[in-house]
C-alpha cells in the first residue's frame, strides 16, 4: 500500500494509526514508533538497569507489535496494549532469571583464563603457513605438483594417478617423492 505521512495526520489517535498499520500503512507505524519509543525505552531501562538488555527487550516488544498487527483490535488504548506487551516481556525475563543460576563473582576472571586459540596472530600465522605452502607448490615442476595434488588432496592411488597422467606407477612414485623432498626443503618445520 502506498501511503505518506500526510495520509495520517499528526493528531491521529494511536488506535487509528494502529488500525491503519494493520491495513498495511507503514507510515502509520513510523508515527506510532516515534510517539512511543522514548518513553518505552526509558521504562525498560529503569526496570532493567542494563542498556544492552533494555535494547534487546525494546526490540523484542516492537517485534511483537509488528507480529500482532493483523489481529489487533482496539479493545484497549494502544499505549496500554504496548506497555502490557512490555510488562509481559519483563515478566518472562525475570522468570527466566529465577531458573538460571547467577554468574559466579569471578566469571570475568575465569573467562580471561580460557585460552583463545582464534587470535589475530594465530590467524595470521595460519594464513602465512598456507601462503608459504602455496608458494612452495607453485615452485614445483608441473608434473610433480600434479601428482602431489592428486595424491594428497584427491587421495587417489598411484595406479589411478598413473592412469590420469598417462605414466607408469613407478614414475608417479618418483615424481611424488621428488615433490615431497622439495616441499620439505622449502618449508620450515
Amino acid at each position: 500500500m502506498d501511503d505518506s505521512p500526510a495520509d495520517h495526520p499528526a493528531d491521529a489517535s494511536d488506535e487509528a494509526l494502529m488500525l491503519a498499520y494493520a491495513g498495511g500503512a507503514a507510515a502509520a507505524f513510523e508515527q506510532l514508533y516515534a510517539r512511543h519509543r522514548g518513553r518505552l525505552y526509558r521504562f525498560l531501562l529503569r526496570q532493567l538497569h542494563d542498556p544492552a538488555l533494555a535494547d534487546e527487550l525494546f526490540q523484542d516488544v516492537w517485534q511483537r507489535v509488528i507480529a500482532a498487527r493483523a489481529g489487533w483490535a482496539p479493545a484497549a488504548p494502544f499505549g496500554t496494549w504496548l506497555y502490557r506487551i512490555a510488562h509481559n516481556r519483563l515478566t518472562d525475563h525475570w522468570r527466566a532469571l529465577q531458573h538460571r543460576p547467577p554468574a559466579p563473582a569471578d566469571a570475568e576472571a575465569r573467562a580471561a583464563r580460557i585460552p583463545d586459540h582464534d587470535t589475530p596472530e594465530r590467524t595470521l600465522s595460519q594464513f602465512e603457513q598456507r601462503r608459504q605452502l602455496q608458494l612452495a607448490l607453485d615452485a614445483l615442476p608441473a608434473e610433480q605438483r600434479e601428482v602431489l595434488l592428486l595424491r594428497l588432496e584427491q587421495e587417489l592411488t598411484l595406479e589411478q594417478i598413473g592412469a590420469i597422467t598417462g605414466v607408469g606407477r613407478e614414475t608417479v612414485k618418483s615424481r611424488l617423492r621428488y615433490a615431497m623432498d622439495k616441499l620439505r626443503a622449502r618449508l620450515p618445520e
